[in-house]
């Protein structure tokens, strides 16, 4: 089966792509809920949207993809083959946004912690404990 995918397969997978409830996200979220940590999800009214938040800590986790928040473009790996320059723009202001998150969400006194998910999937407990300790340490 060939790697190129039609347009509008293409478009199709993409549609698909979720913002939220992703499987790192859920990986993540499970470990910390067995750790018996309680947070909120997705908290719309906290700027950048964090993935996991304790609010009364000021803590927030993100969980983030290689592709969409830019660590493979960074590392010059998987840069996309067709509509490169729309993907690197695309990419590229993801990263610039991210950047963006982390300093009002500093400005505004929140911890911030971010994971790949790459080391979620590789080792999910690990990326637990950094985040019990940072919890217990506020």
């Amino acid at each position: 089966m060939s790697k190129t995918k039609t347009p509008m397969t293409r478009s199709q997978v993409m549609k698909r792509v979720k913002s939220k409830d992703t499987s790192i996200e859920i990986m993540l979220r499970k470990e910390l809920y067995k750790r018996g940590l309680r947070y909120q999800k997705n908290v719309k009214t906290i700027f950048g949207h964090p993935d996991i938040v304790f609010k009364g800590k000021k803590l927030v986790v993100f969980a983030d993809s290689e592709f969409w928040h830019g660590k493979k473009l960074r590392e010059g790996k998987s840069v996309p083959k067709t509509h490169t320059e729309y993907w690197i723009k695309k990419i590229t202001r993801n990263i610039q946004r991210d950047k963006e998150v982390n300093q009002t969400l500093k400005n505004e006194g929140w911890t911030i912690l971010r994971f790949w998910e790459i080391d979620i999937r590789k080792d999910v407990s690990a990326c637990a404990d950094m985040v019990e300790k940072t919890f217990k340490s506020l």
